[in-house]
């Protein structure tokens, strides 16, 4: 991990089925500096469901007057964790890693408008395929991780290649789902093409990293396209313009409070 000491100065505002995990050199979670940690209990299409309204806690925290839902599938060998953001009858689904045929069927009658990838990684992108031939919806990913994404198979054949994206994000851009509205910020270092959702008008200010970073931990380096002086950049950006409140929604093992991570986590030190 590079020194974070000399890289972009904070300014003075706030603004899934088969095999088990640890294949092809990739640790579970692909937690940095982390091994293996994961149950090997995942049968063939299996994709376990944990969808919180807000009511309920939203992803175990409450929601205030916000309606959105947020839903979370475990997927894959690596257990991803793929999300659905509901604002009224609309939702965006994030890094359908796997499972996407039966992620479609628990959207019922929504719109699908979005599937973003939040990296090109073959665990964040091996269910968009099925998942876009179920349900529709355009599929999105920084120009910079679409040709990882379209040959994922070839690193991890028990996922699907990603198809061609429909367009791309890049940073600045924002995506409305419903009422909410989600700013990409692009956090390149464990890919080329990493982005994070930042929401505003969201459910408990949520934000999506994917593998950027996770509770006590940040994403690896180590695999190809990987760097660590830039993901020290993109963790700095991060501890700059990311509100503290912010509920931190990673790709891999447990959301996390922003504010909790800043005080906790060494990679944000």
């Amino acid at each position: 991990m590079g020194d974070t000491s000399h890289t972009h100065e904070c300014r003075e505002h706030h603004e899934h089925e088969e095999n088990c995990c640890g294949h092809h050199g990739e640790g579970c979670g692909h937690h940095h500096g982390e091994g293996c940690n994961h149950h090997h209990n995942h049968e063939e299409g299996c994709c376990e469901h944990h969808h919180q309204g807000c009511g309920e806690g939203c992803c175990g925290k409450g929601c205030g007057h916000h309606h959105d839902q947020i839903g979370i599938f475990r997927v894959g060998p690596l257990e991803t964790n793929c999300y659905i953001y509901v604002s009224g009858n609309e939702c965006m689904v994030i890094d359908p890693g796997a499972s996407g045929s039966e992620i479609a069927l628990q959207l019922h009658d929504l719109n699908l408008k979005y599937i973003v990838a939040t990296h090109g990684h073959a665990d964040h992108v091996g269910g968009v395929k099925a998942l876009k031939l179920a349900a529709g919806g355009t599929y999105r990913i920084n120009q910079k991780d679409a040709e990882r994404a379209r040959h994922a198979a070839e690193h991890d054949a028990v996922y699907d290649n990603a198809p061609q994206p429909d367009d791309f994000l890049a940073e600045g851009d924002t995506l409305e789902v419903g009422t909410a509205l989600f700013h990409v910020m692009e956090t390149p270092g464990h890919t080329p093409g990493g982005i994070c959702l930042v929401g505003d008008g969201t459910a408990k200010g949520a934000v999506f990293v994917g593998d950027t970073l996770f509770k006590g931990s940040v994403g690896r380096t180590d695999l190809d396209g990987g760097d660590s002086e830039v993901l020290a950049h993109s963790l700095q950006r991060l501890k700059c313009e990311l509100d503290p409140t912010s509920l931190i929604l990673s790709g891999h093992g447990e959301q996390t409070e922003f504010a909790q991570e800043l005080k906790e986590n060494p990679f944000l030190a």
